[in-house]
C-alpha cells in the first residue's frame, strides 16, 4: 500500500476496476487502471487499490493519523465488482470503521464511501467476444461530480482533524535515525 503523504487533507481510496470502460484482457491479462478524476483541490490523495475489498482498516485509519480530515472509498457497485464480494466486504468494513471513528470522537461522517459502475461484466463480455453497451459518460460524469460535491461538503462540515496537530509533534519530537553502516562504509 502507498504511504499517505501527511500533506493530504483529503484521501480517496479508488478501485481500479471502477469508472473505467470494458477492456479486453493484454496478453499479460491484465489491464491497465484508468483514474477517474474527481477535480479535488490540491490537497488531495487518491490511492488507487486493485479492489476496495482487500482495503483494510489500518489503511483508513493511517490515513486519519497522517492528518486527512476527510477519507472516502470509492468501490464499484456490488453487482459488477471484479472479485465478486468485495464492494460488499468493502461497505462492511466501512461501517467497522465508522464504529471506531465514533468511538474514538473524531466522528463517522468523516469516512464516506461512495459507489460507481464496476466493469466486471463488460470485461467478461469482451472477453467471451461479445458486444459491449458502453455506459453514459453523462451519466458518469454526473456522478462524480455528485461525490466531488459530496466530499467537499463533509470537508467544509468538519473540523481539521486533530490528529494532524498531534502527529506533526511526534514526528519533530522522533530521533534521527543514524545512517546504515553500509551506506557510512561505501561513502568512505
Amino acid at each position: 500500500m502507498e504511504r499517505i503523504p501527511d500533506s493530504a487533507e483529503i484521501t480517496m481510496f479508488v478501485c481500479a476496476n471502477c469508472a473505467r470502460p470494458g477492456k479486453e484482457p493484454t496478453v499479460a491479462g491484465r489491464s491497465r487502471s484508468v483514474v477517474p478524476d474527481f477535480n479535488l483541490p490540491a490537497r488531495a490523495h487518491q490511492v488507487i487499490v486493485p479492489c476496495t475489498g482487500r482495503l483494510q482498516p489500518e489503511h483508513v485509519l493511517k490515513a486519519f493519523e497522517a492528518g486527512s480530515s476527510i477519507v472516502s472509498v470509492v468501490a464499484c457497485q456490488e453487482d459488477n465488482c471484479h472479485y465478486a464480494e468485495g464492494s460488499r466486504r468493502c461497505s462492511l468494513r466501512v461501517n467497522y470503521i465508522r464504529s471506531i471513528l465514533r468511538e474514538i470522537g473524531l466522528g463517522e461522517g468523516r469516512l464516506l464511501l461512495f459507489y460507481l459502475p464496476g466493469s466486471a461484466s463488460e470485461d467478461l463480455a469482451l472477453a467471451a467476444g461479445k458486444a459491449v453497451h458502453s455506459s453514459s459518460s453523462e451519466s458518469l460524469d454526473a456522478k462524480m461530480i455528485g461525490i466531488r460535491a459530496r466530499m467537499m461538503e463533509a470537508f467544509l462540515a468538519h473540523p481539521p482533524n486533530p490528529l494532524r496537530h498531534y502527529s506533526s509533534l511526534i514526528q519533530e519530537d522522533l530521533p534521527q535515525e543514524e545512517p546504515a553502516l553500509g551506506r557510512s562504509i561505501r561513502n568512505e
